[in-house]
């Protein structure tokens, strides 16, 4: 099982050159920075975790700040956990993607998700009520984008003309029982459990990237269900955890139950305080 680290990383905390260089000297696995644009100071959505951290409206670009970390490690995976893709222009957005994943070597996990910030999702344009939509039409933009040959795609809410479109990303594409092969980076959807999200999940993502490891004992096996039904290969289901606090025990039960990877939770803070927590997660390591 992967041990890797996620932060709140902005313009006050430790950055990612520090971090990355520490986290690859100590045999972590990956880095996971979420994204966040802006956060409307007029806001009615509630945060998930109850309290607003004030970091969310300082957040780093994920995708430059993941560069930086790319550009002076060598093995270090890195990640988004989790990247706004409604939000986003596809066409930039797979641009950005395959560029991060083609100099680092394909060392990149794309984390995907839906959001909770309404007003902040509407900023830029999206329909709330239709956000789910948008995103699964935007990530068969980007793949058609990614495929080997020009190819196009039409939907209701987004689409490109066949397209000459370079760098391709690393990783090889990966066969469903219906529709064309999932071309890109690992993609991994962060949603709650439930059959609807283990459908979506099945059907155009690689894995799944829940907060926290609550309640495995009934999502995996349902989760493996829907796998199967959508006739996707059991080996290419990748469960990676994120936001833990661990424990020897927890992270026991974690690889019991056949999770692929385990994203630590590093404090919003500078470089002392994330280097004395770093140091303190290392001896999970072995």
């Amino acid at each position: 099982m992967r041990i890797s680290t996620t932060v709140f990383m902005t313009d006050q905390t430790i950055g990612p050159v520090r971090l990355a260089r520490a986290l690859e000297e100590r045999g972590f696995a990956g880095l996971y920075l979420p994204e966040h644009t802006h956060i409307p100071v007029s806001r009615e959505s509630p945060y998930p975790g109850g309290v607003l951290p004030p970091e969310c409206g300082r957040m780093l670009n994920p995708f430059v700040a993941l560069a930086q970390a790319a550009a002076v490690t060598e093995r270090l995976g890195l990640g988004t956990n989790i990247t706004l893709v409604a939000q986003h222009d596809p066409i930039d957005l797979a641009k950005q993607i395959a560029t991060l994943d083609h100099l680092s070597g394909g060392r990149l996990t794309l984390g995907i998700g839906y959001g909770w910030n309404r007003e902040e999702a509407e900023d830029h344009g999206v329909d709330w009520a239709r956000r789910r939509a948008l995103v699964r039409e935007s990530m068969a933009v980007m793949r058609a984008l990614w495929a080997d040959e020009p190819t196009a795609y039409e939907g209701e809410l987004r689409g490109v003309r066949a397209s000459e479109a370079y760098p391709k990303p690393v990783r090889a594409p990966r066969r469903r029982k219906s529709g064309p092969p999932l071309y890109g980076p690992r993609t991994l959807i962060g949603a709650p459990a439930g059959p609807a999200g283990f459908a979506r999940i099945a059907a155009y993502a690689d894995g799944w990237m829940p907060v926290g490891g609550s309640g495995l004992g009934t999502s995996l096996p349902a989760l493996r269900a829907a796998w199967a039904d959508a006739g996707r290969d059991p080996d290419d289901l990748y469960v990676a955890l994120s936001a833990v606090e661990p424990s020897a025990g927890k992270l026991a039960h974690y690889r019991e139950s056949g999770v692929d990877e385990v994203i630590l939770q590093l404090p919003p803070a500078g470089e002392r305080e994330v280097m004395g927590v770093l140091d303190a997660y290392a001896r999970h390591l072995t």
